[in-house]
């Protein structure tokens, strides 16, 4: 092999790698989160939020104010509130399996509704089917019925 075939070959194996992780990078965010923009303010979003989730048979098992938490630490961010959801019928599917329980770390399911400086109100989470995917098997499978079923919910209150 010549010297500048060597090279070009290098050139090309560096500069294919480089523009894989440039494009790694910039799809991750949209890889494992998700966030979608509610057509009401914050303090509606939040109502028909937990309205929704309890019309569609789950519970909110706990719900974090973080503004009110950062703030007690001399601290100011806009509104921000997780919601830890659960369906005790997906989790029952999940958690009586051993090998599945593995997986309880991410359950229950998380939702944030938040404002942004913008004005506007918005919902993310966390994409459990994709997620979920690697693990296929009862894991895939719940986790995906589950993650269908919260679109559900907040498509209700999404633009």
């Amino acid at each position: 092999m010549s010297r500048q075939t060597i090279i070009s070959s290098i050139l090309s194996l560096i500069t294919g790698l480089l523009l894989m992780g440039i494009a790694t990078f910039n799809s991750q965010d949209k890889i494992l989160m998700m966030e979608d923009a509610s057509k009401y303010n914050f303090e509606t979003t939040v109502e028909q939020f937990e309205q929704a989730v309890d019309e569609a048979g789950w519970s909110i098992i706990n719900t974090h104010d973080m503004q009110q938490m950062i703030l007690r630490h001399g601290h100011e961010v806009n509104s921000v509130k997780i919601f830890e959801v659960c369906s005790a019928r997906y989790s029952a599917e999940l958690l009586k399996l051993d090998d599945e329980r593995i997986i309880s770390p991410l359950m229950p399911c998380r939702v944030a509704i938040y404002e942004k400086s913008d004005g506007n109100t918005y919902i993310a989470r966390m994409d459990n089917e994709e997620f979920a995917r690697p693990f296929g098997g009862v894991i895939e499978e719940v986790m995906t019925t589950a993650t269908r079923d919260v679109e559900e919910i907040i498509a209700r209150i999404t633009d």
